[in-house]
């Protein structure tokens, strides 16, 4: 009995790691309990190597149940190893449906929601890409906000 547990929980292991080989990078960062400023900017360094493949880039928001809006508004900036230049993009996602139910998964107060941000894109370079987050509603301090992550994912 003793050896099938060590065997189911080895074999457990391995398929939790075969899924996570995907997953090129994933990185969360806290927004302070006081809330997230508009003016905060929150940077995340994606090293990339390979650039054969196709990669999808979510967004993660990780949020309570007190974050007063249906919706969020990102504003985005990223760029490519090696050059200065910033490529700007504005995204629009529903955290809750008509009705004021929460689409995120979670337990208790806190939620959590992907937004695929890019889909089957391909990077140009190998190396450092920079993308920064800042928020685009209207508030100057966004409240419920708890964290916001980024995932880049290997498609095959």
């Amino acid at each position: 009995m003793k050896r099938n547990k060590v065997i189911f929980g080895l074999f457990l292991v391995l398929i939790l790691q075969a899924c996570n080989q995907k997953e090129i990078y994933f990185s969360y960062q806290t927004i302070p309990s006081s809330g997230w400023n508009k003016d905060s900017i929150l940077n995340f360094d994606i090293n990339v190597e390979d650039t054969i493949f196709a990669y999808n880039v979510l967004i993660h928001l990780r949020h309570f149940g007190n974050y007063p809006y249906q919706n969020m508004w990102l504003f985005l900036e990223s760029k490519k190893p090696h050059d200065n230049i910033a490529q700007k993009d504005t995204i629009e996602f529903f955290l809750a449906d008509d009705f004021g139910k929460w689409l995120g998964k979670g337990s208790g107060a806190l939620k959590e929601m992907p937004v695929l941000y890019k889909q089957q894109i391909q990077f140009p370079d190998s190396g450092l890409y920079q993308l920064s987050i800042r928020h685009g509603m209207r508030d100057s301090i966004l409240k419920g906000v708890n964290d916001v992550g980024v995932r880049v994912e290997k498609i095959d």
